[in-house]
């Protein structure tokens, strides 16, 4: 198959939504409002309360949504072949992704910029604000510490990496000063100097690498998870125009490039994709994913189509910023697309491997001799990965996760585009950098949100911790929300949470768009609510069939297994925790829609 058209027809696609589809859901949604100015004015406080320009707070956005999921998910599903993974991203991304970030976004800004718990208190009942309080916080320490395990990975061998994303710290700075206080408003020259800067830092840091100053920017896993510790506390603590948002805005930019650098390249190189649209492995016994297609494609990819983790930046730092109700289908929908697009040419990206070598990668060393004989069986024989590994100047094999075998792809996508041949190595040590900014803009942003769910819920014992800009409750809940993912991966604890992210992940969404319903519902809005409601239904089915194979298929299994049991008994705890706080949330919620649609239950009345 050719790549060519794949990518054409999803920008389409993808345009098309934005341009039809989310016209009509702002025209019914983003036009509740109930005061005609934006918390960012209304409760502006210079820290977290702040009106950032609309380009500005599209990069925060998107670079807080868009972590490792979009890059490794679809990477790791392309197990069950090609087409799965692009009709769930393309659909998925259009009817439920998108969908789920700006309900949760109108209904933030609605909320005074509060947290999907706040809303789940108001829209549904105080039992339910606090099971999603809970759940949200479980959830989301265990996605930092699991994203954060990721660029420590990544960072550990790489001073070019290290250095260039350390470069971003000062160049943020730089440009927030420059933006909002010495030329306020002058966001292109910010801009302009932001990437020139950039470039250089990614440029220079290749010399860095190859030079006697490398050993200055090389760290060891327990130095660089301090490192990333003491970064996540900063960002969480400083104003958030000074680092947080120029820092997303910078890396967007080179994320957004990047990405469009990639399609270009495929359009121009029109590789082919030499894995088959659906692999025996669909009906089970991936040697990646072992489950079958359904439901386990579905928890795999995330962010790509649709991820809880968005309602949290949707109702976290984004709502506190935002200038005007009409910019909600840019930011929120148009991140959610955008980052569907990436998730595609990511997929695009493995699958032009050959499929033994995209196995031969994936798969440990010592598993991949034992089900050699079964992927000769189904026709893949070729391999050309002695010479991959030439050309990138490194061993590529058993290098499992997904993120070796995205970069080894994209760098041969882009050393194929005329003129820039013979340049393999160089296009994936960059391509490794960048998986690694691609996900730390998570760590920041997902930090700070963190904060604000527990500064509203210690709200709830002293009231002052509920104000997000009272100095010693910011940097209590900061240290709190940072010593607890910095702990897990600190011990190498995270291992025994992390499988059971994918399932907690998509839960956190279903919830979401619980919430984003009973927000709908209760402005009397009922007959659009079928936009929520669809994907709920089809994200709860599927993730709760998930969340009970694994229990029983792995979980049980594990915690009969004296040298697992420790991790079985954490993860079916924890995974059976999060599926009771979904139950107790529809439970609570249902009755509910039901009485306001048979006028038994009053509906808010929105201010003019």
């Amino acid at each position: 198959m050719n790549a060519m058209p794949f990518v054409i027809g999803a920008l389409l696609v993808l345009v098309l939504a934005y341009r039809f589809y989310y016209s009509f859901v702002a025209a019914k949604l983003a036009t509740i409002s109930d005061s005609k100015l934006m918390p960012s004015q209304r409760l502006y406080d210079g820290q977290n309360y702040y009106p950032m320009n609309k380009w500005v707070l599209f990069g925060h956005h998107f670079a807080a949504i868009a972590g490792a999921g979009p890059l490794v998910g679809p990477v790791l599903a392309a197990q069950f072949g090609f087409m799965p993974g692009f009709i769930w991203m393309l659909a998925g991304a259009v009817l439920a992704g998108a969908m789920h970030d700006l309900v949760i976004l109108v209904a933030s800004i609605n909320h005074d910029g509060k947290s999907l718990a706040e809303i789940a208190r108001t829209e549904i009942s105080k039992v339910s604000g606090a099971t999603a309080s809970f759940a949200i916080l479980l959830i989301l320490i265990v996605a930092m510490a699991g994203l954060g395990l990721v660029v420590v990975n990544a960072l550990a061998e790489s001073s070019w990496g290290t250095f260039t994303i350390a470069m971003t710290i000062p160049i943020a700075l730089l440009m927030g000063v420059w933006m909002f206080k010495i030329r306020k408003g002058k966001t292109v020259e910010a801009t302009i100097a932001g990437v020139i800067l950039l470039s250089a830092a990614v440029i220079f840091g290749n010399n860095i690498a190859h030079s006697g100053a490398a050993s200055l920017f090389l760290f060891d896993h327990k130095s660089l998870t301090l490192l990333l510790v003491a970064y996540g506390f900063i960002a969480s603590v400083l104003p958030v125009w000074l680092l947080l948002s120029p820092r997303d805005y910078l890396s967007s930019i080179m994320k957004l490039s990047v990405v469009g650098l990639l399609a270009i390249g495929i359009i121009i190189v029109a590789p082919t994709i030499h894995m088959p649209a659906f692999t025996p492995f669909t009906h089970g016994g991936g040697p990646i994913i072992p489950g079958k297609l359904f439901p386990y494609l579905f928890i795999t990819i995330a962010c790509g189509a649709i991820s809880g983790f968005h309602a949290l930046v949707s109702s976290g730092t984004t709502p506190k910023m935002i200038m005007s109700m009409k910019e909600v289908k840019f930011i929120a929908a148009g991140a959610m697309l955008s980052e569907g697009m990436v998730s595609i040419l990511a997929l695009i990206a493995a699958t032009s491997l050959l499929p033994l070598d995209y196995f031969q990668i994936n798969v440990p060393v010592e598993k991949f001799q034992a089900i050699l004989p079964q992927l000769q069986a189904m026709g893949f024989t070729e391999s050309n990965l002695n010479q991959l590994s030439a050309e990138v100047g490194e061993k590529i094999a058993g290098r499992t996760g997904g993120a070796v075998s995205l970069g080894v792809g994209m760098a041969y996508i882009f050393s194929s585009i005329p003129g820039l041949q013979h340049l393999m190595s160089y296009w994936y040590h960059f391509a490794i950098m960048f998986e690694a900014l691609f996900i730390l803009t998570t760590i920041d942003a997902g930090t700070r949100i963190g904060r604000f769910i527990l500064q509203e819920t210690l709200g709830k014992i002293y009231k002052p911790f509920g104000r997000t800009n009272w100095l010693p409750g910011n940097l209590l809940a900061s240290g709190l929300i940072v010593l607890a993912w910095g702990y897990f991966i600190y011990t190498g604890s995270v291992s025994t949470i992390w499988p059971m992210f994918g399932t907690a992940n998509q839960l956190l969404a279903t919830v979401a768009l619980a919430i984003g319903t009973s927000f709908i519902i209760n402005r009397g809005l009922a007959r659009y609510s079928w936009m929520t409601i669809i994907p709920m239904v089809f994200v709860g089915v599927t993730t709760l069939s998930a969340a009970y194979m694994n229990m029983t298929n792995i979980y049980l299994p594990q915690i009969h297994d004296p040298v697992s049991r420790v991790q079985g008994i954490i993860s079916f705890t924890l995974t059976a925790i999060i599926i009771l706080c979904v139950l107790v949330v529809f439970i609570d919620a249902i009755p509910k829609w039901i009485a306001v649609m048979r006028g038994k239950r009053a509906v808010v009345t929105v201010k003019a």
